[in-house]
């Protein structure tokens, strides 16, 4: 077949963007390149019902690895790429052999952030990325067991809660001033602090771990900037990841905390384009360059590339939205909220159904709905048409939600 198309990296952004390309009528060669042994599968389950046991490896799948040759996609797996060459248009694979395209599709996504203290690399001590990691993780889970996480972001605190909910006794050590600090308000931070707290968590804030050693009968032992030591069973560390441009950055494209792409997911090449986590993008709605890690986000930018390809083409200007599942609470979120100059919360805390809005200005720039999906859809098609809510309405609790639309 003529025209091939290359995509580097299995993952949703890059099964999605093979998937779309079939369903819009693509006839041409279609390779999809994975590093990992294992058909492409969902990533949000992993922290969640993947590492309770609720889910299966089937169910994780993003669908039936037979699927793909069933659509003509070449499906590589346990495959590394070594280079990209854009003056012949071909990749090198590991293990030598080269393959041309027509147009190259880069879905490298994120690697984990690696805690730079001795002894991270004991046994016993986990990141958690992807499907090994949590097989690997799952395999030290035992009730009445203690468990140290590093990091207070939403990993950090989705793994806490499926822990404790198996019985296990966790501590959480975040080196920020507080949890979730670097993606949201005060505000959710104590509210999800008090959950964590109630449900059996010990959270420690401004506290960073410095080594993590063994001692004893003490499988492992971390110690901490705070002058403690938490005794543990298993330590897992979740710190944030970092984009995987460095084939991106080697072959020439431009990189800007992430692969640059215009908005048709365009890199520096015309003939290459980047998508999911490792795409860094200029957002109209929020007038800056943005990296989304978001399944949503992915999704959508896999759709852009095939409608460019197959000859629709439709720039990518899909409001940003994720979703955390802890315990009993569903948070959603809409937009971007940083940069807000005021914050109106709407809903009962106590009763955990509440949502926080944020403003710059009177200009809506994100929501945070805690248990409460009418909240989360209103401000998404507000956000999603351009338009706002008022502050006023939105802060009284008898005013009916759609009154607060502008």
């Amino acid at each position: 077949m003529s025209d091939p198309i290359i995509i580097i990296g299995a993952s949703h952004a890059g099964a999605g963007a093979a998937s779309a390309l079939r369903q819009m009528g693509y006839a041409g060669a279609i390779t999809l390149i994975g590093e990992e042994d294992v058909a492409p599968y969902h990533r949000p389950p992993l922290s969640k019902a993947y590492l309770s046991g609720e889910m299966d490896r089937a169910a994780l799948l993003l669908r039936p690895a037979e699927s793909y040759a069933a659509h003509d996609i070449d499906l590589r797996l346990g495959t590394r790429v070594g280079a990209i060459h854009l003056d012949d248009k071909t990749v090198q694979l590991g293990g030598g052999e080269r393959l041309s395209w027509s147009q190259l599709i880069l879905a490298t996504g994120a690697r984990v952030r690696s805690l730079p203290i001795p002894g991270a690399d004991r046994e016993g001590v986990f990141y958690l990325r992807d499907s090994r990691h949590v097989e690997a993780i799952r395999g030290r889970i035992e009730a009445g067991g203690r468990a140290v996480i590093i990091g207070g972001g939403y990993i950090g605190l989705e793994t806490a809660a499926s822990l404790t909910k198996l019985g296990m006794e966790v501590t959480l050590l975040e080196a920020q001033e507080r949890i979730l600090q670097r993606v949201t308000s005060p505000v959710m931070s104590d509210f999800y602090r008090q959950v964590h707290g109630q449900a059996g968590v010990t959270i420690l804030e401004g506290c960073l771990a410095s080594e993590i050693a063994h001692s004893g009968d003490t499988p492992l032992l971390v110690k901490t900037s705070c002058g403690q030591s938490h005794a543990a069973d298993l330590v897992i560390i979740g710190i944030g990841v970092i984009p995987n441009t460095e084939l991106a950055e080697f072959a020439g494209l431009t990189i800007s905390n992430g692969i640059q792409v215009n908005e048709f997911c365009q890199t520096s090449h015309s003939d290459v384009f980047a998508i999911g986590d490792v795409a860094a993008q200029y957002s109209p709605l929020y007038d800056r360059q943005v990296r989304i890690e978001s399944v949503p986000d992915a999704t959508e930018q896999a759709k852009t590339v095939a409608r460019f390809i197959t000859g629709d083409p439709k720039p990518h200007d899909t409001l940003p939205w994720f979703w955390s599942d802890q315990f009993d609470l569903k948070l959603q979120i809409a937009g971007l909220s940083q940069g807000y100059d005021d914050l109106v919360l709407r809903g009962n805390q106590a009763e955990h159904s509440f949502a926080a809005y944020y403003f710059e200005g009177e200009r809506l720039l994100a929501v945070d709905a805690v248990n409460a999906p009418r909240d989360f859809m209103m401000a998404k098609m507000a956000l999603s048409k351009g338009k706002t809510l008022d502050k006023t309405n939105l802060a009284d609790p008898k005013a009916p939600l759609k009154t607060a639309l502008k």
